[in-house]
């Protein structure tokens, strides 16, 4: 909360007195701010995510030119002075701030915290600017996960695995939440962000798992459902949970269920939801029936 709050005033409070003081006008810092998950894989060395991100916010100085490698001599990161690189990495322990764990960070490479590893650290950092592209400098990309595209649309930067485990605990939460009467937050990273997509993804597809259970079928090559006869409604009630239960879009939902077209799905589910139980068969009744 301090942090938010800190934030938050720094963006407006001050980019308010700033323009008044200078006589200007606009936004001051390019985006409003945000924060995402990070994998702490340390089994990888220098390729985990989080060492792989260190990189990325050590050499922006290099990537907006406020520093950049010359044909012959390239200038350090160390001649950028409002970075942990100069501020922190390269310092020993007593000159450096408390609140930054330097130590730790220079394990994730394989260095310890001496005079001569901290000098190595730079210059492992220097050595790419001067390697890499400046705009591209510290971009990478790991298992079809580009950084640059998870740090300005995402919500983590780790594996599948690192992944499915934070939706689990969300899964966790709102559990809890619900027993107290309570919901998740009503915030954009809850209730329209990627998160909530991936949550949502995740969802109908174990909706789609259940129904595969219930209803006794078998998935086709591309995992999707079967064409079924007209009178086969098991695709519709896998339809209209998953409508019912998440927000993943109807154009997703006829391709996986093979129901067509969205329209299709939208009237089709609309007529299920409208069916009196009486109408049902009771295979048809016990999966109305189902917590999801």
């Amino acid at each position: 909360p301090n942090l938010v709050t800190g934030m938050a005033w720094l963006q407006n409070t001050y980019t308010r007195r700033f323009n008044t003081r200078h006589k200007l006008w606009g936004r001051l810092f390019g985006d409003r701010y945000k924060s995402i998950l990070i994998e702490d894989d340390r089994s990888g060395g220098g390729s985990s995510y989080l060492a792989t991100l260190m990189d990325y916010v050590h050499l922006n100085p290099a990537r907006a030119e406020l520093i950049a490698p010359k044909k012959q001599k390239a200038d350090s990161l160390l001649d950028y002075p409002w970075s942990s690189t100069a501020r922190g990495y390269a310092l020993p322990p007593k000159k450096r701030p408390k609140w930054l764990a330097a130590e730790s960070g220079l394990e994730l490479f394989g260095f310890k915290d001496t005079a001569k590893n901290r000098h190595l650290f730079v210059e492992r950092l220097d050595g790419r600017m001067i390697a890499e592209v400046a705009k591209r400098c510290g971009i990478a990309e790991i298992e079809g996960q580009t950084l640059n595209s998870s740090l300005r649309r995402g919500w983590y930067w780790g594996s599948e695995e690192f992944k499915d485990a934070m939706l689990r605990q969300l899964d966790q939460i709102s559990a809890e939440r619900s027993k107290e009467g309570a919901a998740l937050p009503s915030t954009r990273d809850y209730s329209g962000g990627r998160q909530a997509k991936d949550r949502d993804l995740r969802q109908a597809e174990a909706i789609i798992a259940r129904a595969v259970d219930h209803f006794g079928l078998s998935l086709d090559a591309d995992g999707n459902f079967p064409k079924m006869p007209r009178g086969n409604v098991s695709a519709v009630a896998t339809a209209w949970a998953i409508c019912r239960h998440t927000t993943v879009l109807q154009r997703w939902i006829a391709q996986r269920l093979s129901l067509g077209s969205k329209s299709n799905v939208s009237e089709r589910v609309r007529r299920f939801e409208r069916l009196q139980s009486s109408a049902l068969a009771s295979i048809l009744k016990e999966w109305k029936a189902m917590k999801f």
